[in-house]
């Protein structure tokens, strides 16, 4: 063997290990970029959602629209809102809606004009469940489940 074919074979699996080695650091990224997406995924998770209610001859009926509900959402007047309420008797941060233990519970944020659950006040961290009715100055949600 001449030392021109040497070098050549050496250059060659140099190469294949150079190209090796960028196959596992892409492979390596790829499993990491596919982690970091299924994480936000589910902390963005949507599980359920708030309708807004119109009161029509003494009845509450649904208008179609439609907000969703995360582990954590915020409501009131501010843009920085989960949901906005655009409603003057809305504080800008109104309510919190919060997923602990398993459990939904609404929060009144110190609002002037107070947060209702099925036209009762809300005057500590209380429990919801699917059906109940909120209550925001004028405005009403349904809480719904999926």
């Amino acid at each position: 063997m001449t030392g021109e074919l040497v070098l050549l074979i050496l250059r060659l699996i140099s190469a294949l290990l150079l190209l090796a080695m960028l196959g596992a650091l892409l492979s390596i990224l790829w499993y990491d970029m596919r982690r970091a997406a299924v994480r936000v995924d589910s902390s963005r998770r949507q599980y359920g959602s708030l309708h807004i209610l119109q009161e029509i001859e003494g009845r509450l009926l649904d208008t179609g629209e439609e907000f969703p509900l995360l582990s954590i959402t915020s409501l009131g007047r501010a843009p920085t809102n989960t949901i906005l309420i655009e409603d003057t008797f809305a504080s800008s941060e109104h309510a919190l809606i919060t997923l602990r233990g398993g459990q939904w519970w609404l929060e009144d944020r110190h609002s002037r004009n107070g947060t209702t659950l099925n036209d009762v006040p809300v005057v500590q961290p209380t429990v919801i469940t699917k059906g109940d009715i909120i209550g925001i100055g004028s405005v009403r949600l349904r809480l719904n489940m999926e």
